[in-house]
């Protein structure tokens, strides 16, 4: 009987919970997974009794659907979500709704969206964010694809979502095509530039002044009823509490190479592609790789023998100081994200609402955090806004931060303590704010070594140079390029 509200594949962790939370909210759902033994042990297990329908096949989960069907794919991002669209096409009908829920890379979803409409059905790509607990309690959710869709699957979704104090959704229409699941891969960028920006504040107090975990502990839990109120620091408060069998922090017991699943190296690789500095998430990426080199950094240390690092000075201020520093550098890390998206918004046609992703953001998914509230404050205030530190906000806010900040910077080079992501925001800041930077040097070598010509501040821009610097080259230029 085809009564259900909405189909599901993939029984995996984020699948059965989304299932779950589907249901809770009043959804009837049809499941179905390659090894059908799972869809047997989930209806009779966790979904006993629920509005739950286990099918053994594609035909018969499709069967199952109300028109026009929504079928949500819960499946490994890349050929397997290929894979399934073509098992699906030819099993569904025109203005049918095809919803990719995996991490996939939205080139792919640009594509599969064009495909898929091209062959009259309709396609979602979204981003779910939030891990095994947002998937069942209400994640973050960034749907984009063809818009035609969204009226069909938008009760859904937002009903199942995260919501804010005042009862908004954490899930809105993002745009067209790739549009969700870029988002998705610029929030996966800022969650890797957050996580780094805290293990670095982790190590200044640990190695530079000595605090225990305990200590740790009781300064996170103090940063958490500040501005920087946020799931990580939550997490990262708990983490430093966590005891092993022994009664010591486990944390300390971790092997210190961190593993990825590259949605951090695609937001560095779009960010080269539209020619958009995001320094920071891009030091974070390359602080997993470093982590990753565990055998040569060990060999390293022992050739080049580092003394201690000692602190005579007062250690709660200096903690303050790594507090401002931190919330200094999670605002360039959002700044340069919300660059990279109106860049890339340009470039595919999207019509981006970022006080709305500002907004899901705020609740549901991993950044999840107080200071979202004011980048749509800030969006709200300037649908133009063409960086997040020329918000008035942002503005007075930052200004305090930078003697802090530098502060900080300056003591983790000086005594040797690794804080890229931190000192690589810094100067980012200072670039930003600089008039004049050396690219006129720059622009004179590139002309000097390959006649790439340059422009001059008493000329009108837009009009070109060439000096024949050496007095025996020629007077032909190399055409003139930008990336």
């Amino acid at each position: 009987m085809s009564n259900c509200d909405i189909g599901l594949i993939g029984l995996a962790v984020m699948g059965e919970n989304l299932v779950m939370n589907m249901e809770s909210k009043g959804f009837s759902v049809a499941v179905y997974n390659r090894t059908t033994s799972k869809v047997d042990d989930f209806v009779n297990g966790r979904g006993a009794g629920k509005q739950i329908t286990g099918c053994h096949s594609l035909e018969e989960l499709v069967a199952a659907l109300k028109k026009p069907r929504k079928i949500f794919m819960m499946v490994k991002a890349g050929e397997a979500v290929d894979n399934m669209i073509e098992q699906l096409l030819p099993l569904t009908e025109e203005g049918d709704v095809i919803i990719d829920g995996g991490n996939s890379h939205f080139p792919d979803t640009i594509r599969r969206t064009q495909y898929v409409e091209s062959k009259g059905r309709l396609y979602i790509g979204t981003g779910v964010s939030g891990g095994e607990e947002g998937a069942l309690n209400g994640p973050s959710m960034m749907p984009g694809g063809s818009p035609d869709a969204w009226p069909h699957v938008k009760d859904i979704f937002q009903a199942i979502c995260a919501k804010v104090e005042d009862g908004s959704p954490c899930c809105d229409w993002v745009g067209e095509n790739g549009a969700g699941h870029f988002v998705k891969m610029v929030h996966n960028g800022i969650e890797y530039g957050d996580m780094q920006l805290i293990c670095e504040a982790y190590q200044i107090m640990r190695d530079l002044l000595g605090m225990s975990d305990e200590e740790m502990h009781d300064v996170f839990a103090e940063w958490n009823k500040s501005e920087l109120d946020s799931y990580l620091i939550e997490i990262t408060r708990d983490i430093l509490a966590y005891k092993d069998e022994d009664g010591s922090p486990i944390v300390e017991k971790i092997l210190d190479t961190a593993g990825q699943k590259g949605t951090g190296k695609w937001t560095g690789i779009a960010a080269l592609d539209e020619g958009v500095p995001l320094t920071l998430i891009g030091e974070a990426v390359f602080a997993r790789c470093l982590s990753a080199m565990k055998e040569e950094r060990v060999e390293a240390s022992r050739t080049f023998q580092k003394t201690a690092p000692s602190f005579d000075g007062d250690k709660k201020a200096f903690v303050e100081s790594i507090r401002k520093a931190l919330f200094a550098s999670k605002i360039i890390s959002y700044a340069q994200g919300y660059t990279l998206m109106r860049a890339a918004a340009r470039t595919y046609g999207w019509n981006l609402n970022y006080g709305g992703i500002a907004l899901m953001w705020r609740g549901g998914c991993i950044i999840r955090s107080v200071f979202l509230g004011k980048i749509k404050e800030a969006y709200d205030n300037n649908l133009q806004l063409t960086n997040l530190l020329l918000d008035p906000y942002f503005k007075e806010t930052i200004e305090g931060l930078v003697p802090a900040w530098r502060e900080v910077a300056s003591a983790a080079l000086l005594h040797g303590v690794p804080a890229p992501a931190m000192t690589s925001a810094l100067s980012y800041f200072d670039g930003y704010t600089s008039e004049r930077l050396p690219a006129n040097l720059l622009q004179a070598q590139r002309d000097y070594f390959g006649a790439h010509t340059y422009e001059r501040i008493d000329k009108p821009r837009g009009e070109f140079f060439h000096t024949n610097w050496t007095g025996h080259g020629g007077s032909t230029a190399a055409g003139v390029y930008n990336v």
